[in-house]
């Protein structure tokens, strides 16, 4: 088998597995009573958040544990929205957001939010200037991806940072959800307010989320009662997940300069292959600023999920765009139409996203089987 799908989900580590079987025998108390079973289960917890807050180069008290990065990124916005009520509802984002954005921000539109969406390049990415224009003086929230989870395109977080500098009463919340471990400045800039992860990206369990949210930066919470979380997210803690989240992440990071290398070399190979094909194939994932866990292409006239399951035949597993949007019948990639491609092209795009296990062997595998496919559409278009 060959898993080329891992923006949509990643393969839990071992070591991860192991930690959520140890907690949830040997730390069944509830974290919030106060017996000693309880106690232990409690300083688990902020043992679990004290090792994150320092991977992530934060304050423990910055670090609040989640659902999921669509919770984090939900929380962000709403909750920064509800702070600031009186001070202005005005919102900046991209036009290549995940649903946990977009959708976020088109229901508060129509409760009287105001949002300003910036164009992209056709690589994907913002301009700092366009940002710069788009503030007004009722702006409370920009909010950008760090890395996009359909093509790789990576934002330039650090010039939208710098132009945020000079409104400091402006909250800037990044969705990082495919960031971690892809980039060579600090996995949370230091202008950043809000940031959003989610621990099944980096082979962590599904249902953990992370949202770093700066000490001095107020939100609202979204889910009121027992008060866990500093009062600011209600709801038992999963304790194993979070205890397998924080050994994960330290894995990751930890081999995260290696796989990227490797990556790389995945993704030369793949590119040199694909750009081999002419025109009959276009590669959507920037080059130069781009993942290098993320490539996304089409093939002229073959819809992406024939391409899907064609190569499912051959135990090879990819995806159409964004996992979240896959099933929906006829949907376009909002990224690849932001960056004004063609209906007729990105109806065809499929991702290939690398992870952890993926190797060069895996590339040159797939080479084989991508072109007996190619010889078998050319007979059919």
């Amino acid at each position: 088998m060959i898993y080329f799908d891992n923006s949509a989900t990643t393969p839990i580590f071992d070591e991860a597995a192991q930690a959520m079987t140890q907690t949830m025998t040997r730390y069944f108390g509830n974290p919030s009573s106060l017996h000693r079973l309880g106690d232990a289960a409690h300083q688990l917890l902020e043992t679990a958040r004290r090792q994150v807050a320092e991977l992530l180069g934060c304050e423990p008290q910055e670090v609040f544990f989640t659902s999921g990065g669509s919770e984090s990124n939900n929380w962000a916005i709403k909750g920064t929205l509800l702070e600031k009520v009186h001070k202005g509802q005005h919102v900046i984002t991209s036009a290549v957001e995940h649903p946990s954005v977009r959708e976020t921000l088109n229901h508060l539109e129509q409760q009287g939010v105001e949002v300003t969406t910036l164009p992209v390049d056709d690589e994907g990415r913002v301009s700092a200037d366009d940002l710069k224009q788009a503030i007004k003086p009722e702006t409370v929230l920009v909010t950008v991806m760090a890395v996009n989870n359909e093509i790789g395109a990576i934002q330039p977080i650090e010039e939208l940072a710098e132009v945020l500098e000079d409104y400091p009463t402006i909250h800037f919340h990044v969705d990082g959800v495919q960031s971690v471990g892809r980039f060579d400045w600090p996995l949370i800039h230091k202008r950043v307010d809000l940031m959003s992860f989610s621990a099944h990206k980096f082979n962590g369990p599904r249902g953990v989320g992370i949202l770093y949210k700066k000490a001095n930066r107020h939100i609202q919470p979204l889910i009121d009662g027992g008060g866990q979380e500093k009062g600011l997210r209600s709801t038992t803690e999963n304790l194993a997940g979070i205890v397998a989240t924080a050994k994960v992440l330290r894995l990751s990071l930890e081999n995260a300069p290696q796989e990227n290398e490797t990556h790389r070399a995945i993704q030369a190979k793949l590119r040199q292959f694909l750009t081999a094909q002419g025109d009959k194939i276009r590669i959507f994932s920037p080059e130069e600023h781009g993942s290098p866990h993320v490539l996304c292409f089409a093939l002229k006239g073959v819809r992406g999920e024939v391409a899907v399951h064609a190569l499912e035949e051959h135990d090879i597993y990819v995806s159409t765009t964004s996992a979240c949007s896959s099933r929906k019948v006829d949907k376009v990639s909002s990224t690849l139409q932001a960056m004004g491609v063609d209906g007729t092209w990105s109806r065809c795009a499929i991702r290939l996203s690398f992870g952890s296990k993926n190797t060069v062997a895996e590339a040159e595998e797939f080479i084989k089987i991508y072109q007996q496919l190619l010889e078998k559409f050319a007979k059919i278009q």
